[in-house]
């Protein structure tokens, strides 16, 4: 049975809003290594992408009280895109860049093509940030389990005479390793 993470009744952005200081520390570990590969993309030099990081993560902090997820698929990814969206746009306006303009419309496009990468990026990443973050509170066997199934695709029965389990058993450890994701997972990754 996984061992609960302390607070684990509210996602990471209730924690955060909340301004629990340790979900902050998480939401800023999980969001920099992103908002600099995403700078990077943009064509940012690294003391600018990493001035553009901070600043972006400054504002998420001071505003992430304010901000009510409206129950839309991607509302929370959406308004952190926006948030780069304009300080690029700042940083471009003071120095001009061939091509930035049309990089920033379809990074504001929703159904856009640079949108929907950005959307994939931000979910990989948060997903595979939050499996590492959940990872040691399951047992080896139960985690094997959750990846074969849900990751790898491998059948219940499959996996179960591989690890020598009983398929109820690699079922039930598919359902609260996915449990325990959904719950870390809330309000980031819809």
């Amino acid at each position: 049975m996984p061992t609960p993470s302390p607070a684990t009744s509210a996602s990471l952005l209730d924690q955060a809003r909340d301004r629990q200081p340790a979900a902050w520390q998480r939401l800023v570990a999980l969001y920099t290594p992103l908002l600099r590969s995403w700078l990077t993309a943009a064509g940012l030099q690294p003391a600018d992408r990493d001035d553009l990081s901070q600043r972006a993560l400054e504002i998420l902090i001071r505003q992430l009280p304010d901000f009510r997820h409206n129950g839309r698929p991607g509302a929370f990814r959406a308004w952190l895109r926006g948030i780069t969206i304009n300080l690029l746009r700042e940083h471009w306006r003071s120095r001009p860049q061939a091509g930035a303009e049309s990089a920033l419309d379809q990074l504001a496009d929703p159904a856009g093509g640079l949108s929907r990468l950005w959307d994939e990026q931000h979910d990989r990443h948060v997903l595979r940030a939050l499996m590492e973050q959940v990872r040691p509170e399951f047992s080896e066997a139960r985690w094997r389990a959750f990846c074969r199934v849900s990751l790898d695709g491998a059948p219940p029965q499959v996996t179960a005479e591989e690890l020598g389990m009983t398929v109820n058993a690699v079922l039930i450890a598919k359902s609260r390793v996915l449990a325990r994701l959904r719950q870390e997972a809330r309000g980031l990754i819809d």
